[in-house]
């Protein structure tokens, strides 16, 4: 049985307008972008990340779920399941899941390109295994509050965000110290691609930390605080709905206070799918 042409335009037609016709959109590796999903759209990632720094390695596999409100408002969830080594031993299990949502208050569209800005919060509850060497979890509730600008073109992106970590006061009368974080990055796609085409982005960021010295019961501690720096090259490729993320932290200048281990290297892999 053979259909007449307008007839098998319309399917086609139909069929494409079934498949999700938004790819994943680009956000920073360590960074903070103010990408939020559609409205009801959903989003899987299994989130691995290693640091190193010294004698301690600390690696997490996280489960996150984020779920569309509006075009403009996400919430979401992280579970993460954490692995640390140190000289006394190592411990698994875990860590402290995070209640986050993004809100996108800005929006501008031109010819080919997009800038936007966004305000993000996220607070981690205390409910991980403290009593462990190294301890899992924090022993109090943290809360980070962050600002996000983004501009994505056919070719080009660039981000920029800051974020302010507010850390609780944990047992005894510890105070581990706020963190302020600032993150640049520049993006590029050597080649545009259309929507069924695999496409590639290659990015570089420059993260900043900035912590507080802990303090106990309002005692300064020793060997606490202080500045890093790193470059952190990465890439985004994505095919339709489905992304890999992928970057490496890499120290370019360190000046923490006391005697303390310098971070060695951090790396990243992300895989996301939207739905």
């Amino acid at each position: 049985m053979t259909f007449p042409a307008a007839f098998r335009h319309a399917f086609l037609l139909a069929a494409l307008s079934a498949v999700p016709t938004c790819a994943v959109a680009h956000d920073p590796i360590f960074g903070l972008g103010p990408h939020v999903l559609y409205k009801g759209g959903v989003e899987i990632a299994l989130d691995t990340a290693v640091e190193r720094a010294g004698p301690e390695r600390d690696s997490e596999l996280a489960l996150e779920l984020t779920y569309g409100l509006t075009g403009d408002w996400a919430i979401g969830l992280d579970l993460p399941y954490r692995n640390r080594r140190d000289v006394p031993g190592s411990s698994d299990g875990f860590g402290d899941p995070a209640l986050f949502t993004k809100y996108r208050f800005w929006r501008h569209d031109t010819l080919g390109a997009q800038s936007s800005a966004a305000i993000a919060f996220k607070v981690i509850p205390d409910t991980a295994d403290s009593d462990q060497s190294p301890p899992l979890g924090k022993g109090a509730t943290d809360a980070l509050l962050g600002l996000t600008y983004g501009y994505e073109s056919r070719r080009w992106y660039r981000w920029a965000s800051l974020r302010y970590r507010r850390n609780g006061t944990g047992p005894n009368g510890l105070e581990r110290g706020d963190r302020l974080l600032l993150d640049f990055v520049v993006g590029i796609r050597p080649r545009p691609s259309g929507y069924l085409e695999p496409d590639t982005v290659w990015l570089l960021e420059l993260n900043g930390e900035h912590a507080q010295a802990a303090k106990r019961n309002g005692q300064r501690i020793a060997d606490t605080g202080g500045r890093e720096w790193f470059l952190s090259p990465g890439l985004f490729w994505t095919l339709r709905n489905f992304a890999i993320k992928a970057g490496v932290q890499i120290p370019v200048h360190s000046n923490l206070d006391g005697d303390q281990p310098e971070t060695d290297y951090r790396a990243r892999l992300i895989l996301e799918w939207h739905l």
